[in-house]
């Protein structure tokens, strides 16, 4: 057969258009590299106690997406190895679990690869997952056997009115059923996040249940007391529920009204004192626990003191008293406080403005003078630091005293170190050193009434005296005896 120029262009171009078809359905569809050469993909071994209905081709998954397939399973001595050709590209991290599922009850089955550590390295050529992270599905024959003879060992009657009850319980319940599970997985979810608190909770339970046990009979005691209180108000129920519907409620309802008037205008003044008053106890938390800690002891304390000798057949029965006088020891701390020509006149009623500035014993804090005074108050947000107010317990500012305390002689308040008398508050503008000389005020003229036909008057001391001739020229025979006595004697 002679074939012209056009029949062999035609066989040509036809020839190309199949080898090229059979190239894309060899490449494409039927992924022959990579299952002749192994071309983009990589291979796993997995381990199983048994093949659970897996054989060769089935798919494996990863997040429910195929990445590869079965290539083989074969026996080993200590169970099944099956080798996972998977694709190149995919990154799947190697700390994971393989599971064997089934599509249906009857269908095929295929390997689900679940990750447990996002972070791990991902799979390579040649990885072997052991059989302690794999799992295969129970065998779907027993369990067909195991449910057969279960219902085979309920009566017929009794399986019937369990289904006939089942159905009628959960009958339309499918979104509450759904919910259910829903909220049964989360809370699963949860628990397992938080594993390690409710291991630890289950392991501290147990005192708490020992403890109910322990007071097992106080708790029947007390559900026993309850029971009769319970049934004395069941006895009178008539007369109960008589009385708060005729007055209870209403003489209930009038008092409760009558106190939300009066407390209406200093309620929030009172709340607003117990916010302060928690404020205060929360920062003071340390301190009202301590003093709870020592409160027992001080009474017991106290009534081994005032209660010595309580048992006793003695006629006095209390406590010991001690006067043992010590007078001025240690002298009174006059360092820190205005001098004293700055004192008030005792016989004046009125009183001076407050100085600016604070006014405590300013002798070092272990001094004897004044040991309970200002400085040594300990602040409570700096433990081991003392301070006589709060805002230098706050402060970086650190207590300076004026001088020893034995300062006895000329001012007490004499200082090298500059401070100010009153002590400013920090930040507050010192008190001029060097105030401007004025001119020195006026002489006081005190101004008393006299009595000339007694002679008498009082003197600012508040005492009385008698002085004869204030009125007169003084005589010059006059004696001290003359001058005690009244005028005309």
């Amino acid at each position: 057969m002679h074939l012209n120029r056009r029949m062999m262009i035609q066989l040509a171009v036809f020839t190309v258009i199949a080898l090229t078809a059979i190239a894309i359905m060899g490449l494409q569809f039927l992924k022959l590299p990579a299952k002749l050469f192994g071309i983009g993909r990589y291979s796993v071994t997995m381990q199983l106690p048994e093949t659970g209905g897996l054989y060769g081709t089935g798919n494996v998954t990863y997040r429910g997406v195929e990445v590869g397939r079965v290539q083989s399973v074969h026996l080993t001595e200590t169970g099944v190895d099956a080798v996972l050709s998977l694709k190149s590209g995919i990154d799947i991290p190697s700390d994971l679990k393989a599971e064997v599922h089934s599509q249906s009850a009857i269908g095929e089955q295929y390997v689900d690869l679940v990750p447990r550590n996002g972070t791990s390295r991902p799979l390579k050529d040649g990885d072997v997952i052991p059989q302690s992270a794999t799992s295969v599905p129970p065998d779907i024959n027993a369990l067909l056997d195991t449910a057969n003879s279960g219902l085979q060992a309920i009566p017929r009657d009794n399986l019937k009115t369990a289904i006939d009850e089942a159905y009628t319980a959960v009958g339309g319940l499918g979104p509450q059923l759904s919910d259910i599970v829903k909220g049964s997985t989360n809370l699963a979810i949860d628990a397992r996040k938080n594993l390690d608190p409710l291991i630890s909770l289950i392991d501290n339970a147990k005192p708490v249940l020992d403890s109910q046990t322990q007071s097992a009979q106080a708790i029947q005691a007390w559900a026993s007391h309850i029971a009769t209180v319970t049934a004395d108000l069941q006895e009178k129920n008539d007369s109960v529920a008589g009385f708060i519907d005729q007055q209870g409620i209403i003489v209930a309802s009038d008092e409760a009204k009558n106190l939300v008037e009066r407390l209406k205008p200093t309620l929030p003044v009172l709340m607003a004192n117990l916010a302060s008053i928690g404020q205060i106890a929360v920062t003071y938390q340390n301190d009202v626990e301590q003093l709870l800690v020592v409160l027992p002891h001080a009474v017991e304390v106290g009534q081994g003191t005032f209660l010595a000798n309580a048992n006793t057949k003695q006629n006095y029965k209390g406590e010991y008293l001690s006067f043992n006088l010590n007078l001025n020891v240690p002298p009174a701390c006059t360092t820190g406080f205005l001098p004293a020509q700055q004192a008030r006149i005792p016989n004046l009623v009125d009183y001076p403005d407050r100085a600016a500035g604070d006014l405590y014993c300013r002798t070092p804090q272990d001094s004897p003078f004044n040991v309970r005074g200002a400085r040594n108050i300990p602040c409570e947000t700096k433990p081991g630091k003392r301070a006589p107010t709060v805002a230098m317990c706050e402060s970086d500012e650190q207590y300076v005293p004026l001088n020893d305390g034995y300062n006895w002689k000329g001012d007490p308040n004499a200082t090298m170190s500059g401070q100010d008398i009153p002590q400013l508050p920090p930040g507050a503008a010192p008190a001029n050193p060097n105030p401007p000389t004025a001119p020195p005020p006026p002489a006081l003229i005190g101004v008393t009434e006299y009595d000339p036909a007694t002679g008498t008057y009082v003197a600012p001391n508040g005492r009385q005296y008698t002085q004869t001739d204030l009125a007169q020229p003084a005589k010059q025979d006059n004696t001290w005896q003359s001058m005690l006595l009244p005028p005309g004697s």
